[in-house]
């Protein structure tokens, strides 16, 4: 059964803005799922995907009507984290700011504990 994460992890209004959007235009639900993976240049690297709907080991954020989903196995590697939507003169991405982390690569998107 899924559960509540409000105070595990947090998705900013910017990424929830975001999503949104993203979701709108591609008619699916404003549903984003926050995985990690083995891989990247540090060792684990975040996933984003939109989500149908969440899996029965899926623990639930949710801002401004948008819900964030993280399984099980990957939330002992962004518990506390926050969940942002960044743009800058390099480019527009979903950056993760996570206290796990010991170190992560220049672009964010892969990090190591």
């Amino acid at each position: 059964m899924a559960t509540a994460l409000s105070e595990e992890i947090n998705l900013t209004a910017s990424a929830a803005a975001r999503v949104a959007a993203i979701a709108a235009k591609q008619g699916k639900p404003a549903t984003l799922r926050l995985s990690v993976e083995g891989g990247g240049c540090s060792g684990f690297q975040y996933k984003f995907e939109l989500a149908d709907a969440p899996a029965d080991d899926d623990a639930i954020a949710q801002t401004d009507g948008v819900t964030l989903l993280v399984d099980s196995i990957s939330l002992d590697l962004v518990r506390g984290a926050s969940v942002d939507y960044v743009e800058s003169l390099g480019g527009a991405a979903f950056r993760v700011t996570n206290p796990i982390a010991a170190s992560g690569c220049g672009c964010g998107t892969s990090f190591a504990v």
